[in-house]
């Protein structure tokens, strides 16, 4: 395997083309993580006032329903949040195949005796399967929000 200067790093610029995708799939991920884990800090917060009220009165019939509905929701965001870790954890362990396929492209080169292209594609190719089982991770994310929303149309109609 004898390569020029200039392939060895376009060979090693794919890797680090995907380092990139990665960095803003996990960026979108960090910023929908920020938002469920606002949603769930709001929503206990509102149980416990009703907690707090709980001891000077009976619920009236409208309450109970919101109480009911927010131990629902919790319940989903919690799953909606361990997709959301699992998504970046994905995007994540794919970087750092990404950034070994690199170095290891390097090394290759500078080895020049050393074969290691069944190494090289395997390690991207793995950090490939780990993108898209990130992008399942997040789309279920995405079809769990959905569904959140529309209990809580329907539990306020």
């Amino acid at each position: 395997m004898e390569f020029g200067i200039i392939d060895i790093i376009q060979s090693m610029l794919a890797p680090g083309i995907m380092i990139s995708a990665c960095g803003l799939l996990i960026l979108g991920m960090n910023n929908k993580y920020s938002i469920v884990v606002n949603r769930i800090r709001l929503l206990n917060e509102e149980k416990r006032r009703f907690a707090s009220t709980a001891l000077e009165k009976e619920f009236l019939y409208n309450e109970e329903i919101r109480l009911k509905s927010i131990a629902t929701q919790l319940t989903k965001l919690r799953f909606r949040v361990k997709l959301v870790r699992n998504a970046v954890f994905c995007y994540s362990l794919a970087v750092g195949m990404f950034v070994t396929t690199s170095l290891i492209i390097g090394i290759a080169f500078w080895l020049n005796s050393v074969n290691l292209e069944s190494v090289i594609i395997a390690l991207f190719s793995l950090g490939m399967i780990s993108v898209l089982v990130g992008i399942v991770f997040a789309a279920y994310e995405s079809v769990k929000g959905y569904e959140i929303i529309n209990f809580e149309i329907k539990a306020d109609e």
